[in-house]
């Protein structure tokens, strides 16, 4: 069996959680390719909260970026992602709706594409395929 690959799962609180819910349930499907430990902040965190995001990317293998319609408004995703960035961390931006106008946090790159959320193309792009 192939090891699983550990992820960090970056989303808008105020707007996008039950998608995250559904993300993070889909890694306890048998032949699910990742593991998800729930590392997002819910709370405020005291001191340096960019330092203790930093810190939990530590031993992630991949970023997941959900894109949802005011992603675009969220800066804890944008500042997320920019550590993903900074940390070389492999990441991919899915769209949290198939019904909605999602957009990329600010810090994406232009050349960073929306994949649709399927199950063939999640365990795709886990597996590198971007």
């Amino acid at each position: 069996m192939a090891t699983k690959k550990r992820v960090f799962i970056s989303f808008d609180i105020d707007h996008d959680e039950g998608t995250k819910i559904m993300l993070a349930g889909q890694a306890k499907l048998p032949d699910s390719p990742f593991d998800f430990i729930d590392s997002s902040v819910k709370e405020h965190l005291t001191g340096d909260w960019k330092e203790k995001v930093r810190r939990r990317m530590d031993n992630i293998d991949v970023v997941i970026i959900l894109c949802g319609e005011k992603t675009h408004t969220a800066n804890g995703v944008a500042t997320e992602l920019t550590i993903a960035q900074a940390k070389n961390k492999p990441y991919f931006l899915l769209a949290a709706y198939s019904d909605k106008n999602c957009t990329k946090p600010t810090s994406a790159t232009s050349g960073d594409k929306v994949y649709k959320w399927t199950w063939d193309n999640l365990k795709a792009l886990i597996g590198g395929s971007r």
